[in-house]
């Protein structure tokens, strides 16, 4: 029988098969038909600290808005059931979630400074979150902040988050960075459980109809998964905590890949919003009918056998390969 158990931040997952933060998990329903169709654990839709503040903010002003008006106008108020903010519906739905399903329910967390970052993350923890995952999604503008400070900034997150919360933490990390092996290796040395490769960042459009500037969503392609399969590659075996592979996965062949060259689980979230939530089956189904083909008894046995420590050709994932490549393609006829 096949094994496709896999440790991820401490826990034990049935599969490496993980919901990544999408839109499709604010609905508790959602999250039970996950659990079905194969999920081995759920990462909520991110918490944004920009979206609480706002909102409290609001909340504020129609509070105390009229506070010098006569009593008897005071009846014009909401109820207080209609005070909930998203904060307040995220923490329920940890806390209903892991009463509901079996599977690890992971929260996601986006702040833009230190203090909200470990308020958010002891709310969460106390909700009932199985592992908290950071989602660093930050772009410099400042001119005058330098690489380091980026990187200093993003440890001392991590950092302090660590010292208020005793649930695993993981970091979802953007690829920017000057040197991406040393900055894991200092994340996993200042106590990360796990790294996530990679956030993908939503890219600005114009509308030249409008001429205003919107978010273009794009869901992901199985080209971007290349990206997090390089560095994964490189990473394994050579730092301590969890690997998550996110970005362009697709299909059981994505999945396998990324197992092979070193990831724990493999986090899926365009490609359930594409297909829907059943897509999960097939995948599922598929994993398992090439380790039966191929004879892999376990996760366990492939993870990593193509990786930079164990695949003998280091070069296959550095620049060797780049001059390979562009060696490889068909020369242009320029008559």
């Amino acid at each position: 029988m096949t094994n496709l158990t896999t440790p991820y931040l401490g826990m034990t997952l049935k599969s490496p098969l993980v919901v990544s933060a999408n839109p499709l998990s604010d609905d508790l329903s959602n999250i039970r038909k996950m659990e079905d169709a194969g999920a081995s654990a759920v990462v909520l839709y991110s918490l944004f600290e920009e979206q609480i503040e706002m909102e409290q903010r609001e909340l504020h002003h129609h509070l105390t808005y009229g506070t010098d008006s006569y009593a008897e106008s005071l009846t014009y108020f909401p109820e207080p059931a209609q005070f909930l903010t998203t904060l307040d519906r995220y923490l329920a739905l940890i806390a209903n979630a892991r009463k509901a399903v079996d599977i690890p329910i992971i929260a996601s967390l986006n702040g833009n400074h230190t203090g909200g970052w470990t308020h958010f993350a002891r709310q969460l923890e106390k909700a009932g979150a199985s592992a908290l995952e950071l989602n660093i999604y930050n772009i410099p503008t400042d001119f005058d902040q330098s690489g380091a400070d980026i990187e200093t900034e993003t440890i001392e997150i991590l950092k302090a988050v660590k010292k208020e919360v005793m649930i695993p933490v993981a970091v979802k990390l953007s690829p920017f960075f000057s040197n991406m092996a040393n900055m894991a290796k200092k994340l996993t040395e200042a106590g990360a459980d796990g790294l996530v490769l990679f956030n993908r960042f939503y890219q600005p459009d114009v509308d030249l109809e409008s001429l205003e500037v919107y978010p273009h969503v794009l869901l992901s392609t199985a080209a971007e998964m290349r990206l997090p399969l390089r560095w994964i590659a490189i990473l394994y075996g050579r730092i301590s905590g969890s690997l998550a592979a996110t970005t362009g996965i697709q299909d059981s062949e994505d999945v396998l890949k990324m197992l092979m060259v070193g990831a724990d689980v493999t986090m899926m979230a365009s490609a359930v919003i594409r297909h829907g939530i059943d897509h999960l089956r097939g995948v599922e189904a598929g994993l398992k009918s090439w380790m039966e083909a191929h004879e892999y008894e376990s996760v366990a046995q492939m993870r990593g056998s193509m990786s930079h420590l164990k695949g003998g050709n280091a070069g296959a994932f550095e620049r060797a390969q780049y001059v390979r490549a562009v060696s490889s393609l068909p020369k242009l006829n320029m008559a």
